[in-house]
C-alpha cells in the first residue's frame, strides 16, 4: 500500500459530513467493481471499507476468472484495487454499523473511527464472515494454532503438523498449499463426499503427505500455550500444531436485520435482477447477496450491475426534482 493511499485512509475527517451520491460499504471484488461503475457514471462515489481486497486476501491459487490463468488472490486484490485508484474515488478504512434511510430518501451511514456520510443511495458489497465451529478451545487458541485462513498463516508452519477442516473449494485448496509447507496434512472433513471441485479432490489425493480424515468431526482442541492436540467425534487424538477451520462463510445477520434488509434462509440479501433491496435506495451485491453461485465472476457483475442501477435510482430522482 503506497504512503498516499495510507493517508487517503486516515483522514476520514475529511470526508465527514458530506453528500455523495453512492456509498459503496466493501472494498472485494463487487465494491471495487460497484465503484470503477459509479466513477464511469460520474457519479460522485466514496467506499468504505475495513480491508482492500475483501475475501480475495485469503484466496490462495485463482485459475478461473477470465483473464488470468493463474493469479494468487491478493495480487489479483491488488490489480482491482489499482484499478479503481485510477478514478480518484477514496476509500476510508472502517466498520460500518449503522445504514438509516431517513424521511428524505436520503442515508446517513456511521462507523468506527469517526465515520459519518450522507448518500443519495448505498451498495452494500461486504461479503461474508468465517463459520466457526463452536468447540472447547477454538476460541482459546484462537491465533495461538487456530486459523480461518490456510493462506494467510500456514506459512507459520513450515514443517510443522496441520489438519483442514472442510469439504469445499477453500478447504481443498488450502490442502494443496499446505502441502508445501507443512510436513503433514489431515484433512479433517464430516462426509466422504466433497463439495470442491474434482480437480481439487484428486490433486490432494495424489500427495503423499495428506492423510484425508473422512466421516469425522472435530470436537475439541487442546494443549497448553498453542495448539497441541484435537480431539475427533470417534476418540481419536491427532497431534497437530495448528488446525485450519475452512467450513464456509456466512453473512453478517445481525448487521442486516439490524438495517431492516429483508434476508433468505440462510440470512443473505434478498436482491432483485436489478440488485435492488426492500429499501429504495439501497443496492447489494456479491456475496451477502442471496445469488447462489459465490464467485469472482458474479461479484464483479454484480456490483457493476448495482452501481448501474444507483445511477438510474439517482437519475430518476433528478428527473422527480428530489
Amino acid at each position: 500500500m503506497s504512503s498516499k493511499f495510507r493517508l487517503r485512509m486516515a483522514r476520514i475527517k475529511d470526508y465527514v459530513g458530506k453528500l455523495w451520491d453512492v456509498v459503496i460499504i466493501g472494498a472485494g471484488a463487487a465494491g471495487v467493481a460497484a465503484g470503477i461503475y459509479s466513477a464511469r457514471y460520474m457519479l460522485k462515489t466514496i467506499v468504505v471499507s475495513e480491508n482492500e481486497g475483501g475475501t480475495l486476501l485469503e484466496a490462495a491459487e485463482i485459475e478461473n476468472y477470465p483473464g488470468f490463468p493463474s493469479i494468487l488472490g491478493p495480487d489479483l486484490a491488488r490489480k482491482f484495487i489499482d484499478h479503481l485508484k485510477k478514478y480518484n474515488v477514496p476509500i476510508l478504512k472502517s466498520r460500518v454499523t449503522d445504514i438509516v434511510r431517513r424521511e428524505d430518501g436520503l442515508f446517513l451511514i456511521k462507523g468506527t473511527r469517526g465515520l459519518e456520510l450522507k448518500a443519495k443511495t448505498v451498495i452494500l458489497a461486504l461479503g461474508t464472515v468465517r463459520r466457526k465451529l463452536g468447540v472447547p478451545g477454538e476460541e482459546e487458541f484462537a491465533g495461538r494454532g487456530v486459523s480461518y485462513c490456510t493462506v494467510c498463516d500456514i506459512p507459520l508452519f513450515k514443517g510443522k503438523v496441520v489438519a483442514i477442516v472442510g469439504g469445499g473449494d477453500s478447504a481443498l485448496q488450502g490442502v494443496l498449499l499446505a502441502s508445501r509447507h507443512a510436513s503433514k496434512v489431515y484433512l479433517i472433513h464430516r462426509r466422504d463426499k466433497f463439495r470442491a471441485q474434482p480437480i481439487y479432490v484428486e490433486q490432494a489425493k495424489k500427495l503423499d503427505n495428506v492423510e484425508f480424515v473422512l466421516k469425522e468431526t472435530v470436537v475439541e482442541i487442546g494443549g497448553t500455550n498453542k495448539v497441541e492436540w484435537i480431539k475427533l467425534r470417534s476418540g481419536r487424538i491427532l497431534k497437530v500444531d495448528g488446525i485450519f477451520i475452512e467450513i464456509g462463510e456466512e453473512p453478517p445477520r445481525e448487521f442486516l436485520e439490524k438495517i431492516g434488509l429483508e434476508l433468505d434462509e440462510k440470512g443473505f440479501i434478498k436482491v432483485r435482477e436489478d440488485m435492488s433491496t426492500n429499501i429504495p435506495g439501497l443496492f447489494a451485491a456479491g456475496d451477502v447477496t442471496n445469488i447462489p453461485l459465490k464467485q469472482i465472476v458474479t461479484a464483479v457483475y454484480t456490483g457493476a450491475r448495482a452501481a448501474t442501477s444507483a445511477y438510474e435510482y439517482i437519475t430518476k430522482m433528478k428527473v422527480e426534482g428530489r
